[in-house]
């Protein structure tokens, strides 16, 4: 709530659904979606690692598409569908990214894995929806995750371990099984 010069307060009402749960809450106009999440519901999967969307840490998908909820205001997304990295394991059981991260040890200190989890969900779709990257080459032909493109796709998501060889992997064989 913003507190006006007399003592009025300013909030707007945000539905939003957070992992498959609804919300309801009152958030000053400024507030960005990665700051609704963590300090208003307590999600804390999103980070804040640069703030200017340059790392990717604070990456989500609102209604099945990535972004960074740090530079998103919150009541940008009313009623949307918010999926953090801890969506994707509702009940505690990984899913396949989220294995695959695992199996090829894509994380180091794990800070940017939730916002690197999120990315490579988007991309997975991005890929089954057949949507072109800057270095996809055949617009007509079925697309193929190759390094080049999960490279160029992942290239939003910073991770200052250096896991890079290792988050491609992760998502090549994420990709490899929902296929």
């Amino acid at each position: 709530m913003t507190t006006l010069s007399g003592g009025a307060s300013v909030g707007y009402s945000l539905h939003i659904t957070v992992d498959g749960q609804d919300h309801n809450l009152v958030v000053d106009p400024r507030t960005t979606l990665l700051d609704a999440l963590r300090d208003r519901l307590g999600v804390m999967s999103p980070k804040k690692g640069c703030d200017h969307g340059q790392c990717g840490a604070c990456t989500v998908l609102v209604d099945g598409r990535r972004l960074n909820s740090c530079l998103a205001l919150a009541l940008s997304h009313e009623d949307a569908d918010i999926t953090t990295s801890d969506g994707f394991a509702p009940d505690g059981e990984l899913s396949d990214v989220h294995r695959a991260f695992l199996d090829q040890d894509a994380f180091q200190c794990g800070y940017c894995t939730p916002g690197q989890v999120c990315s490579a969900a988007g991309v997975l779709q991005e890929a089954a929806d057949g949507a072109p990257s800057a270095v996809t080459k055949e617009l007509n032909a079925p697309l193929r995750l190759s390094d080049e493109e999960i490279r160029e796709r992942m290239s939003g998501n910073l991770c200052r371990c250096g896991a890079y060889v290792n988050i491609v992997a992760a998502v090549r064989q994420a990709a490899e099984e929902t296929r």
